[in-house]
């Protein structure tokens, strides 16, 4: 696996303004075992000397300058096209790999040419007994479009005792830290950068299943991620991208039979969230659901178009996904069934 001819991964890592993390992050990454690595860092327009002091410490990585912010998805897809890997990795600045991180997804990727995409178990930096919000032990979601991860749900997250360590097929890869294989993205298309922030790796792992691909976890394969760089989990800017984006997953991506039960459904309860907000008073999340919302009614020309695109591309029926999403809703098994952990929620997918 390791030889002269063995295949190189592009390392794609977008950076704003995250000089404090990138000495640990490049160092762990020049401490991999695997020696067929090419480093790319995309800075996004920042001012706090992350360009010099890269250039000066780290001569090793290529460094593409954006003069503006491009955000994740854009500055990870201007990455992803000065790549030269059979493999691109999404990386984000504020991680930490172990030394031997690349060896277990190289043989997940070589195993099955169907297999589109790979993530390490992700666990988090500030508390390395615990798994990480973004990326744990890999995603799935339900069919309304609410996504949850082995090792956290919801607010939820669980300490890593070894309940997630087999390596199972994914609804989707996190983009904290993915390894996808770079043929696959020519046909399945980069990151949608309408999608601005937050969940722009699930809409595209989802456009990989239409495609009848495979998504898998390593979970012997360990990064460390530091998280809630970008937003906080109680920012209304993040409540607005999170329902914004899932509303637009579900009308980009699901087959108009699909749309026209599940689309009502999740109005329904986002208009009982509302509700509910407005009377706890969480005004945040009050005024960032209907923004959501609105957002989505004036863009509808987008959502058509994006709509079109994916559609005439799609190989596969709706229910060959099934075996990766939720059939139940997960905001109802975890706030009245009190189902709290993936192992409670979901017996452990084959």
């Amino acid at each position: 696996m390791t030889g002269t001819n063995s295949p190189t991964f592009s390392v794609v890592i977008a950076n704003y303004n995250g000089l404090a993390f990138l000495p640990a992050c490049f160092d762990s990454l020049l401490n991999s075992t695997y020696p067929h690595l090419e480093i790319l860092m995309v800075d996004n327009g920042s001012t706090d000397n992350s360009v010099a002091f890269v250039e000066k410490n780290y001569p090793q990585v290529r460094i593409i300058k954006s003069p503006t912010n491009l955000s994740y998805s854009g500055g990870n897809n201007l990455g992803i096209q000065h790549a030269a890997g059979k493999y691109i990795i999404l990386l984000n600045n504020d991680t930490e790999v172990s030394p031997g991180w690349l060896e277990p997804l190289l043989e997940e990727m070589e195993s099955d040419t169907n297999i589109a995409a790979c993530q390490p178990k992700i666990l988090s930096l500030r508390d390395r007994h615990m798994f990480e919000y973004a990326g744990a032990a890999g995603g799935f979601m339900d069919r309304l479009g609410y996504p949850f991860l082995r090792g956290r749900v919801f607010d939820t997250i669980e300490e890593d005792q070894g309940q997630y360590q087999t390596a199972v097929d994914l609804f989707w890869t996190s983009g904290a830290a993915m390894v996808i294989r770079a043929k696959i993205l020519e046909e399945a298309g980069l990151l949608d950068e309408d999608f601005t922030l937050h969940m722009e790796e699930i809409d595209l792992c989802w456009r990989l299943h239409l495609l009848g691909y495979r998504l898998r976890i390593r979970p012997d394969s360990v990064v460390y991620h530091y998280g809630g760089g970008t937003l906080g989990s109680e920012k209304m800017a993040k409540m607005y991208y999170n329902h914004r984006n899932s509303v637009f997953m579900l009308i980009k991506n699901y087959s108009r039979y699909r749309l026209a039960w599940v689309l009502p459904t999740r109005l329904l309860l986002d208009l009982i969230l509302i509700i509910k907000s407005l009377l706890t008073l969480d005004l945040k999340r009050a005024f960032a659901v209907p923004a959501a919302y609105l957002w989505l009614l004036t863009h509808a020309v987008l959502l058509c178009r994006k709509r079109q695109g994916v559609q005439k591309k799609r190989k596969v029926p709706d229910t060959d996904i099934d075996s990766c999403l939720y059939r139940g809703s997960v905001v109802l098994a975890y706030y009245l069934k009190r189902k709290k952990t993936f192992k409670k929620l979901w017996p452990e997918p084959a």
